[in-house]
């Protein structure tokens, strides 16, 4: 404990600030209970600050705002905002749209003018409180002086409605909840606004990449920021967070670090925001000197810190992408492996593919497929059994994947679009006598991937070999029957593989809320065909992973 955390907490509710269009932002202000100028940090979602006085628990997982008396105790000011459209706010919400984010340097600079404030805002928070902080950040406005987005998208296509350009329904079930929290009230009260606008059906009229997602991707105006980031992400929340995070560092140009963690799903990314532990390791020192000019020794040191799975320690590195990462190939094949089940157990290798390798032919929708693609068997669902598989033999050494991946694919289709959708795993040994009595072995899934074939145009000058960038503006129909070259975006990694462990990459068209939970992606009607991939000399489909030389 320091001498600062002694500041008991005034809280002050219902506070209007008005927009430059006459509409009321509701704030929620939590500051010191003493005469003085602090810091602030500043929030804003549609999730009603009428809530942060539930309990922190998995139920309540838009309640995400961390421990705000701990920073009180250490004299920090935190405002709470409620968006435009939602909670105590006036208007219309818009998600993310601009007059949202406009509002938020407007009530930004009506902090720093405050009494009690030092001029200073840091943004602050996680998921829908770091998006917003992604893009208030573009728009320099002058008293935010630095963010740390923790778990949060910088491109809402990309990076959840429409993963690869594949229609994901989580957006339109998250939005059910916030409307519905928004509306509801307990019995013998009044419901809140019901102006709230259908913004799933936006999306649906959406489905590429166009001006309405652009106004809300704070990927177009990254390399505009040049205050100081700390990025904090989880390698478990592929699909959704994670690639915003990297992303974002990647591309700010201003001071920056980048932490990720082991946290394997959206709950335990959730519950670590709520432990003061962590606030007290990782974002209090960046906020102490960047806010309080404390020299708090967070500028020393690596600026990336990841969490390395399978080795489930820390480690730190000078860069991003680690300069210690070789890019190499492990080629798709026939096969068969015999190390477990699935529609066609081919095999994955460093060692090109011979003339003879040959394709591998697939029809969908399966007709034992009981959940998505998870087929029901008489061991119970099996995630692999009716789906593509490529896997190694067994790892003579131990061998670390850090970095971006990325599959080229050749492959043919009868139908006129077609998805694919990647899984990395990691596949534990099994007992030869269990393998005969037909048990699958035992995986952790290590990343994923999509695209959707029509989709497949690539963005060149933001393109690399290990991370393709796509630009889902212009739907290109496929030739039937006719080979491609799919360039797939698997997203990073950082996982260590053992020594008699296997590498599988799984391929099917479809996913699981068996497996992949709100973020599986709806299996729609007109899925119904055949793909084939390639995997010969003359179409080498291969997987391009980051090894780390450990020596």
């Amino acid at each position: 404990m320091t001498q600062l955390d002694n500041f008991a907490m005034h809280d002050e509710m219902d506070i209007y600030v008005t927009m430059r269009d006459g509409v009321r932002i509701g704030l929620r202000i939590y500051r010191p209970d003493a005469e003085g100028e602090f810091p602030t940090l500043f929030v804003a979602s549609p999730y009603q600050y009428d809530t942060d006085d539930l309990p922190s628990l998995p139920l309540f997982l838009w309640r995400e705002t961390g421990p705000v008396e701990w920073y009180v105790q250490h004299g920090y000011a935190y405002v709470r905002m409620d968006v435009r459209g939602a909670g105590k706010s006036e208007g219309t919400y818009g998600y993310l749209d601009r007059d949202e984010q406009e509002d938020c340097t407007e009530v930004i600079e009506w902090i720093a003018r405050q009494p009690w404030s030092n001029g200073k805002v840091g943004g602050y928070g996680q998921s829908y409180y770091a998006m917003i902080q992604w893009l208030v950040a573009g728009w320099n406005t002058p008293s935010l002086t630095c963010i740390a987005p923790y778990d949060g998208f910088v491109d809402p296509y990309r990076g959840s409605a429409y993963n690869g350009g594949i229609y994901a329904p989580f957006f339109p079930s998250w939005y059910a909840g916030v409307r519905a929290n928004n509306i509801m009230r307990p019995a013998g009260r009044p419901n809140g606004p019901g102006t709230m606008p259908d913004l799933p059906g936006e999306a649906l009229a959406h489905a590429t990449y166009d001006a309405w997602w652009k106004e809300r991707s704070a990927y177009e105006r990254l390399p505009e920021v040049t205050i100081p980031v700390l990025s904090i992400g989880h390698w478990g929340k592929v699909g959704l967070q994670l690639r915003g995070n990297i992303l974002g560092y990647e591309q700010v140009k201003g001071p920056k670090k980048l932490v990720v963690t082991g946290m394997r799903n959206t709950v335990e990314a959730h519950h670590l925001f709520d432990t003061i532990e962590f606030h007290e390791k990782e974002l209090l020192p960046f906020y102490d000197h960047y806010l309080k000019g404390i020299d708090s020794g967070f500028m020393e040191g690596s600026p990336v810190k990841l969490f390395v799975r399978g080795e489930n320690a820390y480690r730190e590195e000078p860069a991003w992408p680690v300069a210690s990462a070789d890019a190499v190939s492990y080629y798709l094949s026939a096969g068969p492996t015999n190390s477990m089940t699935s529609l066609n157990d081919g095999a994955l290798s460093t060692d090109p593919p011979a003339a003879t390798s040959g394709s591998t032919t697939y029809a969908y929708p399966d007709d034992q497929w009981a959940s998505g693609v998870v087929a029901r068997t008489s061991n119970g669902m099996d995630p692999v059994a009716r789906v593509l598989t490529f896997t190694t033999p067994e790892l003579a050494v131990d061998t670390e994947v850090t970095g971006c991946l990325a599959l080229e694919l050749y492959a043919s289709s009868d139908q006129p679009d077609t998805d694919f959708i990647v899984k990395i795993s990691d596949v534990l040994p099994l007992d030869a006598g269990k393998r005969a009595a037909g048990e699958q072995p035992e995986f952790v899934n290590v990343t994923k991937g999509w695209l959707k074939a029509s989709l497949r145009q690539k963005d060149d000058a933001r393109s690399s070999p290990s991370r393709p960038f796509h630009t889902p503006a212009d739907p290109q129909p496929l030739e039937p029957g006719r080979v491609y070259k799919f360039e797939i975006e698997v997203h990073p990694a950082s996982y260590l593989f053992k020594a008699g462990h296997r590498m599988r990459l799984e391929l099917a068209n479809g996913d699981s809320t068996f497996t992949d939970g709100n973020f599986a992606h709806q299996y729609l009607w007109f899925k119904q065909g055949a793909d084939t991939i390639y995997h010969d000399a003359e179409h080498p489909s291969r997987l391009l992973l980051p090894v780390v030389s450990r020596a």
